[in-house]
């Protein structure tokens, strides 16, 4: 006797099937997010490609997987949050990362800000106070095979006299900028971070001009978190 043929609502997908569904899916919303970029302004082919590349959900919080394509900003351990995607973007168009540039990033969170400055193609000091959140950033950052990075777990606002840095980012917001670490930046160097102005962070941009004098901008509000100094003592 002839078997019946199945109704289709019991045909089961064959398993390459799903993948490419689902590959789809993910390039879907990999491009929503470029885009979503871009009608913020982004224009910069480097990073916006760094950005599609430099896979988010492989940093983001594993409850929070479905958000890593969004604009939003993710909480983490330790009290910390995953900086927005939109900030991001903001401070490392106003940072200029060029290939082969000696960086100090303070804050490494995730790693995922990290991972982006090496994708772009320079070398990457990177500095973290909780060490739960640097032990995960060097497994996130394995997995993406990120680069020339070195990551430390210490104070990003201490004094560092031996090196200077190209560019230097700080992944908070501070009431003042210390001098210990505008001295660290070289001829021609640039910090961007965020000041505390009336409340509210506001990215700033300082740049050291040829002959060591120092300039300061304060631009646009950003969703930082506070930059704290010293090395957390039991995360």
């Amino acid at each position: 006797m002839k078997e019946p043929s199945p109704r289709p609502d019991q045909i089961d997908l064959p398993l390459y099937g799903q993948a490419d569904h689902r590959a789809e899916h993910e390039a879907v919303g990999v491009a929503s997010f470029i885009l979503s970029l871009r009608a913020r302004g982004i224009r910069d082919t480097a990073l916006l490609r760094a950005m599609e590349l430099v896979p988010r959900e492989v940093f983001a919080p594993r409850r929070f997987s479905d958000l890593s394509r969004t604009d939003v900003a993710l909480p983490l351990p330790c009290g910390q949050s995953m900086t927005g995607p939109g900030t991001v973007a903001t401070m490392l168009l106003a940072l200029g990362v060029a290939p082969g540039q000696h960086i100090l990033e303070v804050g490494t969170g995730t790693g995922y800000v990290t991972a982006l400055l090496a994708r772009l193609g320079a070398e990457v000091v990177t500095i973290e106070r909780f060490n739960t959140l640097a032990e995960s950033a060097k497994q996130h950052l394995k997995i993406v095979d990120a680069g020339k990075i070195r990551i430390e777990i210490g104070d990003g606002l201490g004094v560092r006299p031996r090196e200077r840095f190209d560019r230097i980012l700080l992944n908070g917001a501070g009431a003042v900028i210390p001098g210990a670490v505008t001295s660290l930046l070289g001829p021609g160097g640039r910090l961007v971070g965020a000041l505390t102005v009336d409340g509210l962070p506001r990215l700033v941009r300082i740049d050291r001009s040829d002959d060591g004098e120092l300039r300061q901008e304060i631009g646009a509000t950003l969703r930082l978190s506070p930059l704290v100094t010293g090395v957390a003592e039991t995360l």
